[in-house]
């Protein structure tokens, strides 16, 4: 009698089991269309609320600073901009308005939505809260390629040299990363924090190398890039960034099912009609667009990544289609309020930005590690 063929069972029997990523729960609630429609408003809500708050913050962050600029004033000037009647500020406000605040603010949202949506992808790419650019070695590497075009002194590309370095030098890292964390067809996370660590020293390296051949000016830029800051932002950095930063944020949402089924584990992801790996190669490329083109304007901004898709994860459930979104409104809504803390907590001078985040998420990284373990029981 010949055996069976393997991976037999009917695909519909695949979630039913207590799979690696929690598929119980998620099979549970499916079949619960109170629970289902309970967690409908209450995407709904948190999506209503997250719009309307980076809403007020970027109008906050507009106003408040060395010339306070009244609210009244601000919407007078963008209608007189758009022509729909309104009235422009005086000279100094309206180029202040223009010049400084309203470029810093959208690049903001730009790169606090990128890095926020990077995130969110990469937890679910590798089915791991712990997984983010920052942490396994993509902000990093993309900084590596910018500061390495700094100190050389490239300019092939004119204005898009440095994102154009940022994004391959980030591309080739989150591939090293991963083929480096595969075991036997799968990803391990253990091993995929470890290198994600190697790789970030390895990093850090080659941009003291840098700093060490560089010269007074390119010294300065790269330090921008390490420590991570908005003061530069003008408008051709905005146009810079928003290619990459509205392909990636308009692609994501459409991998949202996928992801979803990827949750339930390799094998029913596969049964369901998932290719697993192109799934992941597609959205490294996507992960690596949107990171590389926010450290490329921004420099290196740790944790946003890693805070924002797990507090909405806690607080709205596991599912991609409103966590993907959800994680771009909560990383704009993070950024613009930590450039805004850095700008006015210790005037005149002003904090580096990705210094102000890490002090925030370093600890908030420490409390996901001590709840993760509590929750398995062991690092086993």
């Amino acid at each position: 009698m010949s055996a069976p063929p393997r991976d037999t069972a009917p695909a519909q029997s695949a979630p039913d089991g207590p799979g690696p990523r929690g598929s119980t729960g998620a099979t549970a609630e499916a079949r619960t269309p109170a629970a289902g429609h309970g967690r409908g408003g209450r995407t709904a809500w948190l999506t209503a609320a997250l719009g309307a708050a980076v809403a007020v913050f970027a109008l906050l962050s507009v106003s408040i600073g060395a010339y306070e600029i009244p609210l009244g004033g601000i919407v007078d000037s963008l209608l007189h901009r758009v022509g729909l009647g309104g009235a422009a500020l005086d000279r100094v406000g309206e180029s202040v308005l223009w010049n400084v605040r309203l470029p810093r603010v959208v690049l903001a949202l730009l790169v606090g939505a990128s890095l926020g949506c990077a995130g969110a992808l990469m937890q679910g790419v590798f089915g791991n809260p712990l997984a983010e650019p920052g942490v396994i070695g993509i902000s990093m590497g993309a900084a590596v390629g910018a500061a390495g075009a700094i100190a050389l002194g490239l300019d092939v590309l004119g204005n898009w040299t440095v994102t154009a370095f940022a994004f391959a030098a980030g591309l080739l890292t989150v591939l090293l990363v991963y083929a480096l964390s595969r075991s036997d067809g799968r990803t391990e996370v253990v091993t995929l924090i470890l290198t994600g660590i190697a790789v970030n020293a390895f990093a850090g390296a080659l941009i003291g190398l840098a700093v060490f051949f560089a010269d007074n000016a390119q010294l300065t830029q790269i330090t921008f890039w390490q420590l991570g800051s908005l003061a530069q932002a003008t408008w051709p950095k905005v146009l810079a960034v928003l290619p990459c930063a509205l392909a990636g944020l308009a692609i994501a949402p459409c991998y949202a099912r996928k992801l979803d089924l990827l949750a339930l584990g390799e094998r029913p992801a596969r049964h369901l009609g998932v290719d697993v790996e192109r799934l992941r190669m597609a959205l490294i490329l996507v992960v690596a667009l949107l990171t590389a083109a926010a450290v490329a304007v921004a420099g290196v901004i740790s944790f946003v990544g890693l805070l924002v898709p797990h507090l909405l994860r806690m607080a709205a459930g596991p599912g991609h289609r409103f966590l993907i979104p959800g994680s771009a409104l909560g990383g704009a809504l993070v950024l613009v309020a930590a450039d805004l803390a850095a700008r006015t907590a210790a005037q005149p001078a002003e904090l580096p930005l990705g210094v102000l985040t890490a002090l925030v998420g370093s600890p908030f990284f420490f409390w996901l590690l001590r709840r993760t373990r509590r929750g398995q029981g062991g690092w086993a």
